[in-house]
């Protein structure tokens, strides 16, 4: 068996942890949930969502979509539905934009105290 080199051991997530990490209200995910089939975490005994990792990437690209993009619900509805590659895709770049910009920000932020 192959060691696993993966930091990321949890399989499940909390509403309240996916909401953090997205930058959310929990009550705007149970939404999601509702208008968005696609979406479904899985549920225990006591009704706990648990969020999967590809529960989180599917929210990040309604996010993207919704937030980021500003569409209305129907039409991401829509584009997932016509165009989920380029979606993703979108999604991705978006990401990694982001994770850039967090690290220029820290470099000229290393950079200030230098000088």
């Amino acid at each position: 068996m192959a060691l696993n080199t993966n930091k990321n051991y949890k399989l499940y997530y909390s509403i309240k942890e996916v909401a953090e990490m997205i930058g959310v209200n929990e009550s705007l995910l149970r939404y999601w949930e509702k208008e968005f089939p696609q979406l479904k975490p899985k549920t225990g005994a006591n009704r706990v969502r648990q969020y999967t990792d590809k529960d989180i990437e599917e929210i990040k690209v309604i996010y993207n979509l919704v937030k980021v993009r500003g569409f209305k619900i129907a039409a991401a509805k829509k584009m997932m539905h016509a165009n989920r590659t380029g979606v993703d895709k979108s999604a991705d770049v978006l990401e990694t934009l982001i994770s850039v910009k967090e690290q220029l920000t820290a470099l000229k932020n290393q950079l200030n105290q230098i000088v």
